[in-house]
């Protein structure tokens, strides 16, 4: 998360990352599946998206923009949080359980990142129902690689397809965000 802070405040935006786990020792990247098995069976997705909405209505006090990105079940909540109107954009990468959610529809401008290969889901058929739908502020892409290609940390690290993404959110934000 340090590193994906770093990378992301050169699009010139404060960063903020939130800790729903509410940890002081992060888990480590072999402790995976515990981290998750702790959010599903502590926080799960509905008290994780009032967490975030809560920094929301915070952040907005503050804040004239703010918007979400999340990664893995991040992105998910991030995609629940697309119907927030305090909101000004939401990005969600890798979101696998955004298939429980598909009846969403954002009232920002959304962009979601897949990869082409997800081990628990078939990401083209989550692509398709999103993508019918024809929500008009809903963008959604894909790259190369499996869940995790955006992180340099990862064995499914993938540096083209991360380098694409990356290029697609400077995009996507550099197009939605008001003081361009």
């Amino acid at each position: 998360m340090k590193f994906m802070k770093e990378k992301l405040s050169k699009l010139e935006a404060d960063i903020i990352c939130p800790n729903l786990l509410s940890n002081d020792v992060p888990y480590s990247y072999k402790e995976e599946g515990m981290a998750y098995q702790n959010f599903v069976q502590n926080i799960g997705m509905d008290e994780g998206s009032r967490q975030i909405t809560n920094m929301l209505i915070q952040l907005k006090q503050e804040y004239e923009e703010v918007g979400i990105m999340g990664f893995s079940v991040g992105a998910t909540i991030s995609w629940l949080c697309s119907e927030n109107s305090l909101c000004n954009f939401v990005i969600g990468c890798y979101g696998s359980r955004i298939r429980d959610y598909v009846n969403r529809s954002p009232v920002c401008p959304t962009l979601l990142i897949f990869p082409t290969k997800e081990e628990a889901f078939d990401v083209d058929y989550l692509i398709n129902s999103l993508k019918q739908k024809r929500e008009p502020l809903l963008e959604v892409k894909k790259f190369h690689g499996f869940h995790g290609f955006m992180n340099p940390f990862s064995q499914t690290f993938n540096k083209e397809s991360a380098g694409q993404a990356f290029q697609s959110i400077s995009d996507f934000l550099e197009k939605n965000l008001a003081d361009n």
